[in-house]
């Protein structure tokens, strides 16, 4: 049995569904299964990720984890239950933020993820982490902009990333789950590197928009964010992206050599969300 823990965010949906086509047995975990929407294939429980006993059922006969967290969720309750049923092993999904050696992480991001990963090695369960920095997911956020018009605003437009299909990083957490990784961390990349302007192109192309990019100060939209999200995560997102201007994105083979195939394209991506900007 293989356990998804965030089943009903992205990435986790996403894995359940790799994991159902490759015949494999899913137990996706959820707070709430009577409206998780989860395939019918899956075997659909809940559980609650800060107390251990709650995770007993959802960890019992489970063979791996694919661990999805929302940013600042506690992962020792899980740790503890899945030590308890003998889980053999462990996929995370973190961050390529992650400065391996650093004595201390550069940011907020980058030193949760560090410590949730430093968490599941001294846990003694065997370990994997996949790293990705800018998900094509992120893109979502432009879709509310162009309800009302086709101007795209945002910080930083020539901020560059190797944008990955989150279904390729599902397909990835399926093959990695099933043993051979041991102790070894993935960078995953999409095929190219794009600048948010260069995506917006893409995005404009496919839906027969003549969109546009307008460059914003990144000062005022930080503020703006703070108001909703934790300022030391918008900062750190945020400076992220800046030290990507000008600067094509790292692109690698990982996805294929792990998978088989290459990785899709941003565009292929725009095409499968089609309806998500409508």
């Amino acid at each position: 049995m293989y356990l998804v823990v965030g089943a009903t965010a992205h990435f986790g949906r996403q894995a359940v569904d790799a994991l159902l086509a490759a015949d494999l047995p899913v137990r996706a975990l959820t707070r709430r299964p009577e409206t998780a929407g989860l395939p019918a294939g899956a075997q659909v429980t809940a559980g609650d990720l800060t107390s251990e006993d709650a995770l007993a059922e959802a960890v019992s006969g489970v063979e791996a984890i694919f661990l999805v967290l929302p940013y600042g969720m506690e992962v020792a309750p899980l740790l503890a239950a899945a030590r308890r049923a003998a889980v053999k092993r462990i996929v995370f999904l973190s961050s390529g933020a992650v400065v391996d050696g650093a004595e201390v992480q550069p940011d907020v991001i980058a030193r949760y993820h560090h410590e949730v990963e430093a968490a599941v090695e001294a846990s003694g369960i065997e370990w994997t982490f996949l790293r990705l920095l800018f998900p094509a997911i992120n893109s979502l956020t432009f879709a509310m902009q162009l309800a009302a018009g086709d101007v795209i605003r945002a910080a930083y437009g020539q901020a560059a990333a190797s944008v990955i299909h989150e279904n390729d990083v599902a397909d990835v957490a399926a093959e990695v789950l099933l043993g051979g990784h041991a102790g070894k961390v993935y960078e995953l990349t999409g095929p190219q590197s794009l600048t948010q302007v260069e995506q917006v192109e893409v995005l404009g192309a496919a839906l027969g928009r003549p969109l546009t990019f307008e460059e914003l100060d990144d000062v005022p939209v930080r503020a703006q964010m703070a108001q909703f999200m934790d300022p030391a995560f918008i900062n750190a997102l945020f400076d992220l992206m800046a030290v990507t201007v000008g600067k094509p994105a790292e692109v690698n083979t990982v996805v294929e050599e792990l998978t088989g195939h290459a990785p899709r394209g941003y565009a292929e991506w725009v095409g499968d969300h089609l309806a998500d900007f409508s």
